[in-house]
């Protein structure tokens, strides 16, 4: 279940506790958790209901414009109507984890179920050299890192997913790096040097690779840089299209912000 960013931020702050979906059955079920960059949503409902039953409450109460506005964003679809209430449950735990320095003792432990990742593998032994590959090249596209390591991308990233389960490893708009506690890991009591790690709020993925690579290349790496720069600023940029500008006045209003004035 999608949720743009800017319905996910007011979800956070208490504002939207509904979504409306076309749907040819129930998708999710009461008590279902999304991890999302804004923390985790829970489903407290899920009901079928008539278009017609729909009220300007239930539009203010999904985030929409008006009941029209609503009553338009469901118009391409001739699927049943659900109505999906939704809840901000805290804070997404791996966040936390991966900030979490583990000490000598839970490094151990955290090796051992490498080594059993490793041992389950159909691959062989690959988990310390995914964090060093990603370690060594961060930000750097998926199929480029499982290239290097003779993998084909989509088994190779969900091998990275159980990496990220277990905190050591964080997501990208292009790539991944290691969190702190994936250095921790990785170093095992000797700490290598290492460029400082960015700050602020990282580019959402939804930007797509074209706009993050034109973003970068003008030393944009977090949304609220996006506020120094206009609207008509970034349109010009190659490779950031209208929806990349959409994600992007989505990102920047979860935060309270919005693109400089012209």
């Amino acid at each position: 279940m999608m949720i743009r960013p800017a319905v996910l931020a007011a979800i956070k702050a208490g504002d939207v506790d509904l979504a409306f979906r076309r749907w040819d059955r129930a998708r999710v079920k009461v008590g279902t958790r999304m991890r999302t960059g804004f923390g985790v949503i829970e489903v407290t409902s899920v009901e079928r209901v008539p278009l017609g039953s729909l009220r300007a409450d239930d539009a203010r109460r999904a985030g929409a414009a008006s009941l029209a506005a609503l009553k338009q964003e469901l118009a391409h679809r001739d699927d049943p109507v659900w109505r999906v209430g939704v809840r901000y449950a805290g804070a997404d735990p791996r966040e936390a984890l991966r900030e979490t320095i583990p000490d000598a003792d839970e490094i151990a432990e955290i090796h051992r179920r490498l080594d059993r990742l490793d041992a389950a593998s159909k691959h062989g032994p690959w988990t310390r050299a995914s964090l060093e590959i990603i370690d060594a090249n961060p930000e750097v596209r998926a199929p480029d890192l499982a290239a290097q390591l003779g993998r084909e991308t989509q088994e190779w990233k969900t091998d990275v997913r159980k990496l990220k389960e277990l905190g050591l490893t964080e997501s990208l708009a292009i790539g991944y790096r290691l969190s702190p506690r994936g250095e921790a890991v990785l170093d095992n009591g000797k700490p290598r040097k290492r460029a400082p790690r960015p700050t602020g709020t990282p580019l959402p993925r939804s930007i797509g690779a074209p706009a993050t690579r034109a973003l970068r290349a003008q030393g944009i790496t977090s949304v609220e840089q996006v506020a120094d720069w206009t609207e008509d600023d970034l349109r010009a940029l190659h490779g950031v299209g209208p929806i990349a500008v959409a994600r992007l006045t989505e990102s920047l209003a979860g935060l309270g912000l919005g693109f400089r004035e012209p």
